[in-house]
């Protein structure tokens, strides 16, 4: 399998990994509050008391199997734009990898949290303060605000545009993603953008995948026919 071929099966993991949490937020997980900006602290300590498996398969899924899958996509397309746009590539490829860590980090931390939280199951009040504080690193470092995700999509697909290797509507729904990634930074848009970034990341996740699958079957073609 080359790594251009392997970037769009992760891009794919990385749509699907959005998928399944925008559909556990409004499923599983809204009696919790999740998504709402007002969340029962109280039900989510009694939740991860009960189930702590259930939320720790879904800090898995949003946060480390898609951190994974984003760090091969991100030297996929380094490695794409490289070849036309070294010094664009060097800039996406280093804020891609900062994004991934970052989530990688905030799936670590609500993982442990989850783990704690359980262990203090005796003591809600205690668990819920627990809860509260590690769940606010969590969303500072990969789900309160997209500007690290919102500056790469803008970025490497600007990179990606000006290479060759998107066409203009992969890199137009990367720019609009982006840039609503960016905008959660501001309070009274924050929830609105981060709505746009997630629905407008799902739909660029799929059309780079897309594009990165078709360019890797014709490389490998080239290759076999060399």
């Amino acid at each position: 399998m080359t790594l251009t071929k392997a970037g769009g099966l992760a891009a794919l993991v990385c749509a699907a990994t959005y998928v399944f949490g925008f559909v556990f937020l409004v499923t599983v997980f809204a009696p919790l509050g999740f998504g709402t900006g007002e969340i029962d602290v109280s039900a989510v300590v009694a939740y991860i008391a009960e189930r702590p498996g259930v939320m720790i398969t879904f800090n898995t899924t949003i946060y480390v199997l898609n951190a994974l899958a984003l760090a091969v996509l991100v030297v996929a397309l380094h490695r794409r734009i490289a070849k036309e746009r070294p010094d664009a590539a060097a800039l996406a490829g280093a804020i891609g990898l900062i994004w991934a860590t970052l989530v990688l980090g905030a799936g670590m931390i609500a993982n442990v949290a989850v783990e704690h939280i359980h262990a203090l199951a005796g003591d809600p009040e205690a668990a819920a303060e627990l809860w509260s504080t590690l769940h606010a690193v969590e969303s500072g470092l990969g789900g309160g605000n997209e500007i690290a995700g919102g500056a790469w999509i803008l970025t490497v697909s600007l990179a990606a545009l000006a290479s060759g290797v998107f066409g203009r509507i992969t890199a137009g729904i990367g720019a609009v993603s982006g840039i609503a990634g960016l905008v959660t930074i501001l309070p009274p848009l924050g929830e609105i953008a981060g709505a746009v970034f997630g629905l407008g990341a799902i739909l660029w996740f799929v059309a780079a995948g897309l594009v990165l699958l078709r360019q890797g079957r014709t490389s490998f073609v080239r290759e076999i026919s060399a």
